[in-house]
């Protein structure tokens, strides 16, 4: 799943291409119709396809960021401001392209779900394999309660205290650590792989409880967190599996990456480990991390 730098490397590509671009028409998939006409919502939530496409038809894009793992696209319309709050699920992905053909990788180009045609002539596409992404149009972040309740942006002044204050509460105490800072209310945007990765260079074991972590220690996780971040921000995100930026490049944090995914402690050189955390499998160095 796509986790904050990934998304950070999307919007930013996004950004110079979309902003200030209109959106003069929008199609749906075939595939997302029959699924809403079986009662299911694929991808488009809170919305009957129809007036989905409706709204969005002539809405100017004017401004997109991302929040945690979300990308937020601020339109206009008729003098009323609107948010379109999309994330990527697993293997969700935006293209910009002048034609579908353009796009690289067949497993993308046969998974195309929505398309918004824009006033420049280009288009702007989102493929999903999987359907576990999502698109949600709104006037305001109230009309989905869940978007209010995310932590501060790891990389805001107010997010050490948070994190600091929220690993104090008795439901986080009992939890693995792994699990809390992958807790959107705990850290916005760190998922399995750099939760992962800043544990193994910490020496932490993700399975040890959070009340079992100094306040002491738990301050150098959170900056490792951080600093792990950003230097995937500034690898272009990883691509374990089904990344991609609007153009189709793939990001070159897994190679930098030392132990997600990783059979091999590169610093003991024993035999790595793996536990459910979470229902994610977490790799560790049975040696190291304690």
């Amino acid at each position: 799943m796509p986790e904050l730098p990934e998304v950070e490397g999307v919007v930013n590509s996004l950004k110079p291409v979309a902003i200030g671009k209109t959106i003069e028409h929008v199609e749906i998939s075939s595939v997302l119709q029959v699924s809403r006409q079986a009662g299911k919502q694929a991808i488009i939530k809170g919305s009957e396809l129809e007036p989905f496409k409706q709204k969005l038809a002539n809405a100017k894009i004017t401004q997109i960021v991302r929040r945690s793992k979300y990308i937020y696209f601020h339109l206009l319309k008729d003098q009323q401001e609107l948010l379109l709050v999309t994330h990527l699920g697993m293997t969700g992905a935006w293209f910009y392209v002048q034609d579908t053909a353009e796009i690289a990788e067949d497993k993308f180009r046969k998974h195309i779900h929505v398309i918004w045609k824009l006033d420049d002539g280009m288009l702007l596409v989102y493929a999903d394999i999987r359907r576990f992404g999502e698109m949600r149009l709104m006037t305001s972040e109230d009309q989905f309660p869940p978007l209010l309740l995310m932590a501060p942006e790891p990389f805001h002044e107010s997010a050490l205290n948070h994190f600091i204050e929220m690993s104090k509460l008795t439901k986080y105490q009992n939890k693995s650590i792994k699990e809390t800072i992958m807790d959107g209310q705990v850290i916005s945007g760190c998922g399995n792989i750099y939760a992962t990765e800043a544990l193994y260079r910490m020496r932490i074991h993700p399975g040890r409880k959070v009340k079992r972590i100094s306040q002491k220690r738990l301050i150098p996780l959170f900056q490792m967190i951080v600093d792990v971040l950003n230097e995937s921000i500034s690898a272009g995100g990883s691509s374990i599996s089904d990344y991609r930026n609007i153009n189709g490049e793939a990001g070159g944090m897994q190679d930098r990456l030392q132990m997600y995914g990783k059979k091999q402690c590169p610093a003991c050189l024993i035999p790595t480990k793996q536990v459910v955390l979470g229902g994610r499998n977490s790799w560790y160095c049975p040696s190291c991390q304690r």
